[in-house]
């Protein structure tokens, strides 16, 4: 039998962000301006030399690379994408089989599919810092215990001192960047949310779907600052949200996963919207937290996330991890 079908999935939940970040760079660079044509066809990593390969996964079809490119610090992120069901008719005409292997019923091959039909799926991080190399280089990782004293005394100091931009969160917010992108647009200060799909999703089929929705308000970091206050907003998120998706995409709520990261990638909140059965990165009970399963949370405790205790897990290199050691809590 033909062994031509390849799974499609992220190997780090916690480098999940990051490419949106590189997507966005070269838009940033332009404050935010987008022009609505197909862009060319380019060669930008004609420059690239790879200095170490970060991590790999040849179950997953994934690696991830550091190197240089232009006389820049780079990540490069390369990835098989997935065998699509409408282009199979085409795939089996105009491919070419070599034979490995026959044996009774048995048959292998090695199949080269026509170029567009074989692409690889590439994210560049450039210029890269060194936080962009920690997070896609594979390590142990640690389940750290976090109480609301721990939080406010330990994570939320540690959170401050950190530099990465938001600006790419504002850009969507306000129209600036992927404005074409936007599944749906609440516009209400309070209440409303962009969804827009999530770069890690190709959008060529369903099976993996993946969405985020980001809340308008741009004071809330992270499930600990969530109160009952917040309901209104996370009903409008969980039930929009999950409308719009059934309009677009023909998905019922019953095929759907929405929850949060605690810790997320970047401190604005957003809500992940995946299909259920997709083996999403970070859906896992360590990470993942069910809307429906905190809105019921703050509707029984207004300050449930500010007072609970959290387990959540932190890579070995994670600088929150090494403050966690610094105050005797791991």
């Amino acid at each position: 039998m033909a062994n031509v079908a390849a799974k499609r999935e992220i190997s780090s939940a916690e480098g999940e962000e990051l490419s949106r970040e590189a997507k966005r760079a070269k838009g940033d660079d332009k404050n935010g301006e987008e022009s609505g044509n197909e862009p060319e066809w380019e060669n930008i990593l004609s420059t690239f030399t790879t200095t170490s390969v970060l991590s790999d996964s040849a179950r997953e079809k994934i690696m991830f690379l550091h190197g240089k490119m232009a006389g820049d610090e780079a990540v490069v992120v390369l990835e098989k994408t997935p065998v699509r069901e409408d282009s199979l008719a085409e795939l089996f005409r105009d491919s070419k089989l070599r034979l490995d292997m026959r044996n009774d019923i048995y048959s292998s091959y090695r199949l080269q599919a026509p170029p567009h039909l074989n692409e690889i799926k590439t994210t560049v991080v450039c210029p890269a810092t060194e936080k962009h190399v920690k997070k896609y280089r594979r390590q142990e990782s640690f389940l750290v215990e976090e109480t609301g004293d721990d939080y406010r005394s330990v994570t939320l100091p540690y959170i401050q001192e950190q530099s990465l931009s938001l600006q790419w969160v504002y850009n969507i917010l306000e129209k600036k960047a992927e404005a074409e992108r936007v599944v749906y647009d609440d516009p209400d200060p309070e209440v409303g949310f962009v969804l827009l799909p999530d770069l890690k999703w190709d959008q060529k089929q369903v099976d993996d779907l993946y969405l985020i929705a980001i809340a308008r308000q741009k004071d809330i970091k992270s499930l600990r600052d969530l109160s009952s206050e917040h309901l209104p907003l996370l009903h409008n998120i969980f039930h929009k949200g999950k409308a719009a998706i059934l309009e677009r995409y023909n998905l019922p709520a019953s095929k759907l996963r929405v929850y949060l990261h605690y810790q997320p990638s970047y401190y604005h909140l957003h809500v992940h919207f995946t299909k259920l059965g997709h083996d999403a990165p970070g859906c896992g009970v360590e990470r993942a937290h069910l809307l429906s399963d905190v809105i019921q949370n703050l509707q029984t405790d207004p300050q449930y996330y500010r007072t609970r205790t959290l387990w959540f897990p932190l890579r070995a290199d994670d600088g929150l991890l090494g403050r966690f050691k610094e105050a005797g809590r791991l």
